[in-house]
């Protein structure tokens, strides 16, 4: 086999990787996130405007997630191919006319299609980080690298709370989303003219040998196994914090919109935490030579004891649930520096991607079917019926913790295993 092109030589400092790569990288992420969470607080004038039901309010803001899924496996691949820095800064102009699109949308249908259209733009802003991570830093320091993207994308996702709302009672909605459209054209123009090349993929390799390892890969009973439940896990986690725990304040417990959104706030910082907590977590172990899965595991283990608190009518204290929910359920995102360290380099784009297909399936189908559940019980004057929450909370944490379950009977298969290094 021919030699990589770009080799890595001998590493960069710190800061030279923080302003060239690093930085750009996360900077697209943040623009990802902020475009994932801005319905949480813009739901009820999208509502309103667009005469939205439950369930269709569900699809608006799902359906970036069915598009970001659908473009994961040709992501990887062209990352695989081309690199992250052209794939992620040509994307980001995609994400850009969606987020033009959805900004002067004048029916629910161009709404819906805008935002899938900002979906797509944006499906590889994370992958594209992780693989940069892979190919310029120490194997030792991904997981701390991929927690900081993780960490800056709720920094986005917090711009679109209190922020937001404030700047709300000044701006229409179409002008403030218009100013998350000019930091995305931004950022696109520093990645393509800031950021420098570096590939893992070798000389001459073709779209079939690229095929061929994906194949490999997503046949595999431990990768199948593992994301799965990943999956699982973001079919209750992040339906829930970027949509329907903000309709299950104001419903439910009976929070103003300015509480709602400190109450997002309060999430989008414990999520931080977690990201940092876990990344740093799952780096010393991969250090001590240690595996990670007992720390994905438990994570989500607390996730679901939260969420089943929760569903189960604790109201005592339930903002400290959520935000331990939140927090742990990022322990999901450490399989990614998990599996980016048992494959070869030239499989990275197409591993992370592999992973996030089930991860985005989880996230559109949980905060679509949340909708649809909701939508079975007649709204009241202020949202929705307090009581469809119990059922339909209920019916994601029965998905996550059926995925746990589903991975923990078969760790011992998976503890340790080195996964083949097909498409070295």
């Amino acid at each position: 086999m021919s030699a990589p092109a770009n080799e890595p030589g001998p590493a960069p400092d710190a800061g030279w990787l923080a302003a060239r790569v690093g930085g750009p990288f996360i900077a697209g992420y943040f623009v990802s996130y902020s475009y994932r969470a801005v319905n949480a607080v813009l739901a009820p004038t999208l509502a309103q405007q667009f005469g939205l039901t439950a369930g269709t309010l569900g699809l608006l803001s799902s359906v970036y997630f069915l598009a970001f899924m659908l473009f994961q496996l040709p992501g990887g691949l062209l990352l695989d191919r081309f690199g992250p820095r052209r794939v992620d800064a040509t994307l980001l102009l995609v994400a850009a006319a969606g987020g033009l699109w959805f900004a002067t949308a004048g029916s629910t249908l161009e709404a819906i299609a805008a935002r899938a259209l900002i979906g797509l733009g944006v499906s590889v802003c994370l992958m594209s980080s992780f693989q940069a991570f892979v190919l310029w830093y120490p194997a030792t320091r991904i997981a701390t690298m991929n927690a900081i993207a993780f960490s800056i994308g709720a920094l986005g996702a917090i711009t679109v709370t209190v922020p937001l709302e404030m700047l709300l009672r000044v701006l229409d909605w179409r002008q403030a989303f218009g100013l998350i459209v000019a930091l995305n054209v931004a950022v696109s123009a520093v990645l393509w003219l800031w950021v420098p090349e570096r590939s893992a993929r070798p000389r001459g390799e073709s779209f079939g040998a690229l095929l061929h390892g994906l194949a490999g890969l997503i046949t595999q009973s431990a990768f199948l196994r593992t994301a799965l439940c990943m999956g699982a896990s973001q079919f209750a986690a992040t339906s829930l914090q970027t949509l329907w725990v903000a309709t299950w304040w104001r419903d439910v417990a009976g929070y103003a919109p300015a509480e709602v959104a400190r109450g997002l706030a309060a999430l989008n910082v414990a999520m931080i935490v977690g990201y940092i907590g876990f990344g740093r977590a799952a780096d010393r172990a991969a250090q001590r030579g240690a595996s990670t899965l007992p720390l994905f595991a438990g994570g989500i283990a607390v996730a679901s004891l939260c969420l089943g608190l929760i569903v189960a009518g604790v109201r005592t204290g339930s903002m400290v649930l959520w935000c331990v929910f939140v927090l742990a359920s990022t322990a999901a995102v450490s399989i990614y520096s998990t599996l980016s360290r048992t494959y070869p380099k030239t499989m990275t784009g197409r591993v992370i991607t592999g992973l996030n297909v089930f991860g985005f399936a989880g996230m559109f189908l949980g905060q679509w079917s949340v909708g649809l559940v909701i939508g079975l019980w007649p709204p009241t004057a202020t949202g929705y019926a307090p009581e469809a929450y119990t059922w339909a909370f209920g019916m994601l944490w029965l998905v996550q913790f059926s995925g746990l379950a589903w991975f923990w009977l078969g760790r011992k298969a998976l503890e340790g295993r080195a996964a083949p290094a097909a498409g070295s």
